[in-house]
């Protein structure tokens, strides 16, 4: 699939900045959106996929993707993997901390950390505002760990006067916070969050679940104090699903080193896989399990791109202005975002309340029928009440028209479920930022 033709077709009338070009933007994006659509491989239909993560993907990402099949011992495969550990190390901003880059989803670095860091009885407090809050905790206590649970309430996050009453309790060998929440959008303060325990209790790691969050929100390792970043291909990297990224300080790999029991896994033991990730750094092949090759192509390709012209800076800024861009246009809908203010809301997507008498199940497929999938709610109990929409990779840092095909498709669906939008903030999203 090459999606260039709707760049060439968007971009010229983005760069004016009249109202007149403005509406034409709109008028035109059915246009764009139908062209896109016929663009897949084989001819058919195929709507946009903004649900948060996985994302879209350019297509240049695609074809590495679809490379022969290759040899992980292949000397340009060797080079590609070398690139990823140390381009991710760039993405994080980090300079001594270690990237291991398993085939897996997200969820599997959680069992990476939890596995490799954790022994049995060890205290861990977990900052939990939501789902994948919750499932992180389930996943600690799979491996034995004594497990508190702050919760705040949904759509809020923890106050750092609530954490510090927690840490000063006990003392805990982990803490874990959710950049992003996916199932509410709420945004996890890390910088505050790893201030306040580097001090209070400076021997406690800082995990960070960044699956939703890594290369769309700001983070800056080293300096931030982070321990462990986990993450994932198939959200604002802009990869396929497949691969599990955690990346781990040198202080979280020494916790590794003095463990007085074994790691209590086998795949994810990173004794196993250090000596890989440090070999294919200096460009050596070295086997423990076979690397998930096309994938990692992809991935190579996908951080290349996304570390062009302007760096991490450039991705950071780009995703601000569309979630604000986002934000407003759910405000001009006269709804409101599960996040219940703008600091706590995070940039890589956006979850939205839908009116009273609308449920996820009748908005969706009107969505869909306009060409965009969006994600329904997922916290229990309240899972048709809401629908989320991903604004990351992509999505957010190019001139596509996707943000554009999103509202106008979203504001239509929400119309023909019997919301009243006002004309003057309806169909037509606002300005671009």
């Amino acid at each position: 699939m090459n999606i260039r033709p709707v760049q060439k077709l968007i971009k010229p009338i983005i760069r004016s900045s009249s109202s007149t070009t403005a509406t034409r933007l709109i008028n035109r994006t059915p246009a764009a959106l139908a062209h896109y659509r016929n663009m897949s491989s084989d001819n058919s239909s195929r709507p946009l996929c903004l649900i948060p993560g996985p994302v879209e993907m350019t297509s240049t990402v695609l074809q590495a993707h679809s490379t022969p099949a290759t040899a992980h011992t292949d000397p340009k495969f060797v080079e590609a993997f070398g690139q990823v550990i140390e381009k991710l190390r760039t993405v994080v901003d980090t300079k001594t901390a270690q990237p291991f880059v398993i085939a897996g989803s997200g969820t599997l670095g959680w069992d990476q950390t939890a596995a490799n860091l954790l022994e049995a009885g060890d205290s861990v407090l977990v900052l939990s505002n939501g789902y994948f809050g919750e499932g992180l905790a389930d996943c600690m206590e799979t491996y034995g760990a004594q497990v508190t649970r702050l919760r705040a309430e949904a759509g809020n996050r923890q106050t750092l006067d609530e954490i510090r009453s927690a840490l000063q309790q006990k003392q805990y060998k982990i803490v874990t916070v959710s950049q992003v929440d996916t199932s509410t959008g709420v945004l996890g303060d890390v910088q505050g969050v790893a201030q306040l325990v580097r001090d209070v209790s400076p021997d406690t790691l800082v995990i960070v679940d960044g699956v939703c969050a890594t290369a769309a929100e700001r983070l800056y390792f080293d300096a931030w104090g982070v321990d462990v970043v986990i993450t994932a291909s198939q959200k604002a990297l802009g990869c396929p699903p497949g691969i599990s990224i955690v990346v781990a300080s040198q202080k979280a790999l020494k916790v590794l080193a003095e463990r007085k029991t074994p790691v209590p896994a086998y795949y994810v033991n990173w004794n196993r896989w250090l000596p890989i990730m440090r070999s294919y750094e200096d460009r050596a092949v070295k086997y423990f399990a076979t690397p998930c090759v096309q994938t990692i192509f992809a991935l190579h390709t996908a951080l290349g791109e996304l570390l062009a012209d302007g760096g991490m800076e450039r991705v950071f800024a780009a995703h601000e202005s569309t979630s604000k861009r986002v934000k407003a246009a759910v405000a001009s809908w006269g709804l409101k975002t599960v996040a219940v203010s703008p600091e706590v809301s995070a940039t890589a997507m956006t979850a939205v309340w839908l009116p009273e008498g609308i449920q996820a199940a009748d908005l969706l497929p009107k969505l869909k029928a306009r060409g965009v999938v969006a994600a329904g709610g997922i916290l229990a109990g309240q899972a048709q009440r809401y629908f989320r929409l991903g604004h990351m990779g992509i999505t957010a840092t190019q001139d596509n028209g996707y943000v554009d095909v999103m509202l106008k498709a979203a504001a239509e669906a929400l119309e023909e479920c019997g919301h009243t939008i006002a004309p003057a903030s309806g169909r037509a999203s606002p300005p671009r930022l």
